[in-house]
């Protein structure tokens, strides 16, 4: 059995306990890094910053370029789009346009009664008679005759004077014709005064409505409407609006001049009225229907 000197055995127990120690610092301090190791992040760390920061650099110039030619993509569909919608809006517009235009023709339509209308579109215009004739898209085919009337969704145009199979040419109430007349009424606050819409004035630009009888009092801005007589133009339909009144033929009658409530410049689509009445056939009793696109001379319409 060895011997072992107190000596050995004090150094022994203090060896121990100084590697006990030193064990347990090292446990409780792993989480610092020792001295070399600092040394090292420390030179790694700075030799990643070196690399990083141009990396970087770059990586967020390719971005910015990339950002950019997508921006620019997205912009080039943008305005592809816009300039998609602005014909989409323009159609539109012109379709709203177009169905107002015609809904009012299918309400004026409805206010002819006794007449059957034809619609049908202005395809020419005489530049010498500007204001005064105009050809329609529908003739002898589709059933138009000679002084049927003619008139818009604002008020009345003209007749028809002339025909073929396929075209019709329309006098306007803008015309020079001295014959050309056509029965009136203005509706007056109380009643209605008849009078003869006859000619125009060039200078006012006005349509003239004589033989108004001077007992009768007309005024400023009073509507006046196709009377129906003669057959050909339809009754209540809007010719326009007293601007003034005069009197004519030494007091005997008045004058006045009227503001047409058709733009005549901007005829597009119109109404042909073909107008029907029913008559009585004495042989069967029967009614048949006869065309009056040929009044009497004596209704005042030519």
């Amino acid at each position: 059995m060895p011997h072992f000197s107190n000596k050995k055995i004090i150094v022994l127990l203090v060896s121990t306990v100084f590697l006990v120690a030193l064990i347990g610092f090292s446990l409780s301090n792993r989480h610092n890094a020792t001295l070399p190791q600092q040394i090292i992040k420390d030179t790694v760390g700075f030799a990643q910053s070196l690399v990083a920061k141009p990396t970087s650099y770059i990586t967020g110039i390719y971005g910015n370029i990339e950002a950019l030619l997508n921006t620019y993509d997205e912009n080039k569909r943008l305005k592809s789009r816009l300039e998609d919608f602005v014909v989409l809006q323009s159609e539109v517009d012109g379709l709203k346009s177009e169905n107002k235009k015609l809904r009012e023709l299918i309400d004026k339509e409805e206010s002819l009664r006794d007449y059957q209308p034809i619609h049908a579109t202005v395809i020419a215009r005489n530049p010498d008679q500007w204001e005064e004739k105009i050809i329609l898209n529908k003739g002898q085919v589709h059933g138009i005759e000679k002084n049927m009337a003619v008139m818009t969704a604002q008020g009345l145009v003209g007749k028809i004077i002339a025909v073929t199979p396929f075209t019709s040419e329309v006098e306007l109430l803008y015309t020079n014709n001295a014959n050309y007349r056509v029965s009136a009424l203005v509706q007056g606050e109380s009643e209605d005064i008849s009078g003869l819409v006859e000619g125009y004035d060039d200078e006012r630009n006005e349509l003239i409505l004589k033989r108004i009888n001077s007992s009768f009092e007309v005024k400023v801005g009073e509507q006046v409407v196709s009377s129906g007589l003669g057959g050909i133009f339809p009754k209540g339909i809007l010719i326009g609006e007293i601007t003034e009144v005069t009197t004519e033929d030494f007091g005997l009658t008045k004058m006045a001049y009227v503001k047409p409530s058709a733009d005549f410049s901007m005829l597009e689509n119109v109404i042909i009225a073909k107008r029907q009445m029913t008559s009585v056939d004495g042989s069967d009793g029967k009614g048949t229907n006869v065309n009056l696109t040929d009044p009497p001379e004596e209704e005042g319409e030519e």
